[in-house]
């Protein structure tokens, strides 16, 4: 199943019941080790997160993957590759090894797997140095990346990634309807643009999916660490590049000249795919309203977004639609190369 595919899962009510006193046994019989009772939950709306600390003083981190967001086999091709670049020296938290044998445990049918706790500081992108270091940091797991494939996970096209993201969300009848043939005509108009520019599928190889800042960690004197491929996909190498920059990339072409530099050491890019930049920038943003519908019954999310769905909402998503697409009409008519210069 593909992440936001909306259908009801058996397993959702154990979910929302992910609670310290039922998953401790659990995780430690999964891990054949004692824990104590630190449990502490982690920033995450989409998972269930927890800090938990073995008799030893270790700190780990538990994850509970949401139920029908990743099949079990998409979730494996995760740990996969995040085991492929441990092996390839490049700093990454990969799972620990279960007891089962397997990287991924099992809580009454919700999927979990436990981390090493990783602390760090994030990173500020202001200085060559570090633009440097994280562009070779990319290049290294784009190089592992290219080697093999995840024919379960998402595959990042306009079609399967953004045109079936506003399919699912006029389905389910959310936009209001002053704003819905707008809204229909404006992303047809823009996947028709994506679709003229986007690389063969032959192109696309095992990305992060939402390489920003955040997701990058300075240690010192350990060096950047990258966490959380939880949104790993079969796309575009671009995708991992646009998200760092401070910009679009007539305004960050110093940013962009210094990361692709360090980056082409590691992995060959294809600057012509710079074009791709604003075209991703709207199927990201379908992608999330597309999250959003499907996730908008949840009390949770109504807390976090509680004018969700309104036809004040759908008015200023409409605007944003309509600033997308002028900025991706200029930006292809921009001549390749000219952002790096």
């Amino acid at each position: 199943m593909n992440p936001d595919s909306g259908k009801p899962s058996a397993t959702a009510a154990v979910f929302d019941r992910v609670t310290p006193e039922d998953f401790l046994p659990v995780l430690e019989d999964a891990l054949a080790c004692r824990l104590t009772g630190l449990a502490s939950a982690l920033p995450s709306y989409i998972n269930r997160v927890y800090e938990v600390e073995a008799a030893t003083g270790e700190r780990l981190v538990a994850k509970f993957y949401r139920p029908g967001r990743w099949t079990r086999e998409a979730i494996l091709e995760e740990h996969d590759f995040l085991w492929e670049c441990v092996d390839d020296e490049i700093p990454a938290a990969a799972p620990y090894e279960l007891e089962s044998g397997s990287t991924l445990g099992d809580f009454d049918g919700v999927p979990f797997a436990v981390f090493p706790r990783m602390r760090g500081r994030e990173i500020e992108l202001e200085q060559d140095e570090t633009l440097s270091r994280v562009g070779s940091l990319l290049g290294r797991i784009h190089a592992c990346g290219a080697r093999g494939d995840a024919p379960h996970r998402l595959r990042m096209t306009p079609e399967s990634f953004a045109e079936a993201a506003m399919r699912r969300i006029f389905e389910r009848n959310v936009v209001s309807p002053s704003c819905e043939q707008e809204l229909i005509d404006l992303s047809d108009e823009i996947l028709d643009l994506a679709e003229a520019v986007y690389p063969p599928d032959d192109d696309l190889i095992r990305i992060h999916g939402d390489f920003h800042r955040a997701n990058v960690l300075d240690r010192p004197g350990t060096g950047l660490m990258a966490i959380d491929f939880d949104d790993m996909v079969t796309g575009p190498p671009v995708q991992d590049l646009w998200l760092l920059l401070p910009g679009g990339p007539e305004e960050s072409r110093h940013a962009l000249g210094v990361l692709l530099a360090a980056y082409e050491v590691f992995h060959p890019f294809e600057r012509a795919s710079l074009r791709l930049i604003e075209p991703l920038r709207a199927m990201r943003m379908m992608h999330f309203l597309s999250w959003c519908a499907v996730q908008s019954d949840d009390l949770g999310f109504r807390a976090q977004y509680p004018d969700w769905g309104s036809r004040e909402f759908w008015i200023r998503e409409t605007a944003d639609f309509r600033i997308q697409l002028d900025n991706i009409r200029r930006s292809l008519e921009t001549k390749e190369g000219s952002w790096t210069r």
